[in-house]
């Protein structure tokens, strides 16, 4: 459990190339639509893998001031490549959800995320995916050092 999970303190965003503390955790809210619910109201599978994509996508731009669009605009593609969630309670209709995003870890050419839904306090779902880098031509590249920081702590930061 995180020190803000502990302490119900929300967790803010470093500025851009601040070193930030390993994992840096991105927290986004939203309310379930109903488009994404089934007809019992509860919100269907395929719709968590939409969340955990807003979650990173929010996670890159809080912890760097990136974007998806402009590290895709520098030639550097980030695609799925595994993704799995685990599901502990139903999302429904007009909940409010937290979803709380790091960087588990990053390779030379992939980085690993988790995610873990709730609702106020209780835990709904954790999910994984991992992304490989590739170029324009679906070549493997390697994961720019600027996003690897996400995952390093700032212990091995200051050591370089």
């Amino acid at each position: 459990m995180s020190e803000a999970e502990k302490t119900g303190k929300t967790e803010t965003a470093p500025k851009s190339g601040e070193a930030v503390d390993a994992p840096f955790e991105g927290t986004i809210q939203f309310r379930v639509r109903y488009a994404e619910t089934d007809q019992m109201g509860v919100v269907y599978h395929g719709n968590y893998f939409t969340y955990f994509e807003m979650g990173r996508t929010e996670l890159l731009r809080e912890a760097t001031g990136v974007s998806y669009r402009d590290v895709e605009e520098s030639a550097t593609k980030m695609v799925v490549v595994k993704a799995e969630c685990n599901f502990m309670k139903p999302a429904k209709y007009d909940d409010l959800l937290t979803l709380k995003t790091r960087v588990l870890r990053t390779t030379r050419a992939s980085l690993e995320h988790e995610y873990r839904l709730y609702r106020d306090s209780e835990l709904l779902a954790v999910g994984k995916t991992k992304l490989a880098t590739v170029d324009n031509n679906g070549k493997i590249v390697p994961v720019p050092e600027w996003i690897k920081n996400l995952a390093r702590p700032r212990s091995e930061e200051a050591a370089k």
